[in-house]
């Protein structure tokens, strides 16, 4: 198997993001309620030092999504190093253990706002649902959904400019908000799209975003395709044949 190399990370001001991080070995990192208490109490902390806006989260028993978009350069990085630190010697300490608690560095990408911004905020708020550990979104305690969809108060939300835009009040954005979540089955290529971008780091959207974010950053945010280059057997059978004779 032909190994994919690992992109820099890239997090331009301005530009959302969906970051998945998950326990070593898919180990449990939430054992109590306790627990997602505190990591979300280090996470407003941290994201507020750091100017990063959480806009949907979901903390599930052995991973998190995270929504969100930074407003300081390296924001995103900064806020989850001081959260983990935290964490990890909550956690290390509370279960009388020792060791790595996270697997690896976390992943992510870049979201396009108008295509991919509220199938984001779908594809995390349903994941205790995809996992079938409740038949609601509203029902799981540990993510974004209630504030999101029931006006549940929240010092840690930031609305994104696109859901406010869903209504031209309160009550009203919240309604077209729950109406995202009528169909509980999400699109299975959305999904995919999801996943392999945030997995490989790249960017989630049409040709033109990806276009835009290179320009911006320098730095490649699609895939390079596996394996060796097209065309590279002829080239090879080209410099064969102009090999000097013996």
């Amino acid at each position: 198997m032909v190994s994919v190399a690992r992109l820099s990370r890239v997090s331009p001001v301005g530009v959302p993001v969906h970051v998945y991080q998950r326990g070593n070995n898919h180990q449990a990192v939430f054992a109590d309620e306790s627990d997602f208490v505190a990591y979300l109490g280090w996470l407003k902390e941290y994201s507020k030092k750091y100017g990063v806006d959480i806009h949907a989260w979901c903390l599930m028993t052995n991973h998190i999504h995270l929504l969100c978009t930074p407003r300081l350069e390296g924001g995103i990085s900064k806020m989850l190093q001081s959260v983990n630190r935290h964490y990890v010697r909550y956690f290390n300490y509370q279960y009388q253990r020792t060791g790595t608690l996270w697997e690896g560095r976390y992943k992510s990408c870049l979201v396009q706002e108008d295509t991919y911004l509220l199938d984001l905020y779908r594809y995390i708020e349903m994941n205790p649902v995809t996992a079938d550990m409740v038949q609601e979104p509203s029902e799981y305690l540990w993510s974004s959904y209630q504030i999101n969809a029931l006006g549940k108060t929240s010092k840690l939300c930031t609305p994104h400019p696109l859901y406010l835009a869903l209504g031209k009040d309160a009550e009203q954005r919240r309604q077209a908000y729950r109406d995202l979540f009528s169909a509980h089955v999400l699109d299975a290529k959305l999904i995919e799209d999801i996943e392999l971008a945030t997995s490989r780091g790249l960017a989630l959207g049409n040709n033109r975003f990806k276009t835009q974010i290179e320009l911006l950053t320098g730095r490649r945010v699609v895939s390079k395709k596996a394996g060796r280059p097209v065309g590279w057997r002829k080239t090879k059978v080209d410099k064969a044949d102009n090999k000097p004779a013996d």
